[in-house]
């Protein structure tokens, strides 16, 4: 089943007072935990601050299959020094099951499948 979370995030006035330098040291920490799951959760990467967002400033689009992965993942980045110094926090998590009553109909009910093959 392909699962997709939609995180929240709010970054800090703190995190935009660093050197750009530096907050890219920072976000290298962050991609490089990001492309070590690379093979089990895609993960997306947006900016909204500028946005209509009324308690979030990013939000990341995260996909798979492997929530161990998934999870994995997030207890990684909660412990990088971007998150650790509290620069960042998640806000909110939104989370949903690609067709999951679909699969329910067709696994469990045993019911034909809406989708043309």
């Amino acid at each position: 089943m392909n699962y997709t979370m939609i995180v929240l995030t709010e970054f800090y006035p703190a995190w935009l007072a660093l050197p750009r330098e530096e907050r890219r040291e920072y976000a290298k920490d962050l991609y490089e935990i990001i492309d070590e799951f690379k093979d089990s959760v895609q993960v997306r990467i947006f900016d909204a601050e500028a946005l209509p967002g009324a308690h979030y400033t990013d939000f990341m689009i995260c996909e798979t299959t492997d929530l161990k992965a998934y999870h994995f993942m997030w207890e990684k980045i909660r412990d990088s020094r971007a998150y650790s110094k509290g620069y960042f926090k998640i806000k909110d998590v939104i989370m949903g099951m690609e067709n999951a009553f679909e699969a329910f109909e067709t696994e469990e009910l045993q019911m034909p499948s809406l989708r043309k093959k």
